[in-house]
């Protein structure tokens, strides 16, 4: 099996990003996963929106995160995302966020592939793995 297509982008930390204590706030590393993964989808040639068009939606069924240390003001991060699974009506995508060569955040999101006009989950098709680059 081949190494999974990584995708990463750089972003700089605002100060609407951190709490009192000057460090971010944890719930911001979840927005940090999903401008990653929104990246990684958009790195197959396809944008989220285009993904809606073509009648899916991925929403996140479940987060699981792992802090290692704090990220503050201003710094800058690397956001990389990568498939780690899609199996029946599951794609699991993970993410880290590093400043530099120190991993702050990792952690994965499960998303449920879901029919928008039915709002019912479906399993992955080869379209669908195709989009995401999963082959």
């Amino acid at each position: 099996m081949s190494e999974p297509r990584r995708v990463t982008i750089q972003y700089r930390v605002p100060y609407a990003d951190t709490d009192q204590m000057g460090v971010v706030y944890y719930a911001n590393y979840l927005a940090y996963f999903e401008r990653s993964r929104n990246e990684l989808i958009r790195e197959t040639g396809v944008t989220y929106k285009e993904l809606e068009a073509k009648g899916y939606a991925l929403p996140v069924a479940e987060a699981h995160l792992s802090y290692h240390a704090p990220a503050t003001y201003d710094d800058l991060l690397d956001l990389t995302s990568w498939v780690e699974g899609l199996k029946g009506v599951r794609l699991t995508i993970h993410c880290e966020v590093k400043r530099g060569d120190k991993v702050l955040v990792s952690g994965h999101t499960v998303h449920a592939i879901v029919d928008i006009k039915t709002l019912r989950p479906v399993r992955h098709t080869e379209e669908i793995r195709h989009l995401l680059s999963c082959d």
